[in-house]
């Protein structure tokens, strides 16, 4: 009797592995490397340019922009995401310097990335903070135009903060960013606005989520997504189909393994993440793949404030680049 149901229990096992010849995410990943065959067979000319990279440098810590910059230009890194570091009238980085240093290093501004803790949180119940974020918005807006950068990263709730204030924190931060979206009209600078898992901030945690809080905001000036792989990887069920989905509506995507760590470090499927951005026809003008591998841990802005290593950030930035490149011709020539 016990061999019988053996038998039919193994029987049943092989059924259930015939019935399933692949996981769920394979299969997303097989529809996606489908459509990029299509678009190689169909419109190889699309495939041409390579995806502009960048580089996120409040990572870098208390180190000078002219030492990041110098980091960058010897890694070929053509564009720098600058810290967005004006939170006071009297502090973050000087135009004219800025300009001067990234010119000497061959380096342009892609964005400027907005930093929003409770202090300067869009969504806070507390007036003064929102006032504080309104202020930064109209010190970071100008400054993102004067150097050339393309977008203005918004976050529309504290990073830092999982605990909701309430239940119309979504309705309190779209109406303050709603009331001085013409800033960015104004100014010509785009607000790309980058959901954050659960661990680090109390709202707005995926694709959808930021497409219904660009849909609250309703204003022509906010109207871009900023992604970021290490957070997708909680928060989306497939990063490469939530990148889909984004389409033209993704302004730039923050990069870094699934550790948060150097590429390469961890097991981020980067193959199908590069297949799904040339889908969507990333690889074009005003459209960036920016670095931004912070390390794991709840709340990463402390990493602002740390004593930098150069050389473990030399290799940090090295090998990643590398990698990322490596990967985009084995995926392009395959």
């Amino acid at each position: 009797m016990w061999g019988a149901g053996a038998r039919a229990e193994g029987l049943l096992e092989r059924e259930r592995g015939a019935a399933m010849q692949q996981q769920r995410f394979e299969e997303k990943n097989g529809k996606i490397e489908e459509q990029f065959r299509q678009l190689k067979k169909t419109s190889p000319e699309k495939l041409a340019k390579r995806l502009n990279l960048s580089w996120s440098n409040w990572g870098f810590g208390r180190e000078s922009l002219a030492d990041s910059a110098a980091r960058l230009k010897k890694a070929e890194v053509p564009f720098i995401e600058l810290h967005g570091n004006h939170y006071g009238p009297d502090l973050g980085y000087k135009v004219d310097e800025t300009l001067q240093i990234l010119g000497d290093h061959g380096l342009r501004v892609s964005g400027v990335c907005g930093m929003f803790s409770a202090d300067n949180d869009l969504s806070s119940n507390r007036a003064t903070c929102r006032q504080a974020a309104v202020d930064y918005l109209r010190r970071e807006i100008p400054f993102t135009k004067a150097v050339g950068g393309e977008y203005l990263l918004v976050v529309p709730g504290a990073v830092g903060r999982p605990k909701a204030y309430d239940d119309v924190e979504f309705e309190r931060s779209a109406e303050t960013l709603a009331g001085h979206a013409d800033l960015f009209v104004e100014y010509g600078v785009k607000a790309a606005i980058e959901p954050i898992r659960a661990a680090e901030v109390s709202f707005t945690h995926t694709v959808a989520d930021a497409k219904r809080y660009i849909g609250e905001v309703g204003h022509p000036g906010v109207t871009h997504i900023n992604g970021d792989v290490y957070h997708m990887q909680s928060e989306e069920s497939h990063i490469g189909e939530a990148i889909v989905d984004a389409g033209d509506q993704l302004l730039n995507l923050h990069f870094a393994d699934s550790n948060r760590c150097a590429l390469g470090e961890g097991s981020l499927d980067v193959a199908t993440i590069i297949r799904a951005l040339y889908v969507i026809g990333y690889n074009q003008e005003g459209r960036y793949v920016t670095f931004e591998p912070l390390g794991p841990g709840g709340d990463p802005y402390p990493a602002m404030y740390g004593k930098p290593n150069k050389a473990k950030l030399d290799a940090l930035v090295s090998n990643s680049i590398r990698y990322f490149r490596d990967c985009e011709e084995l995926v392009l020539s395959a």
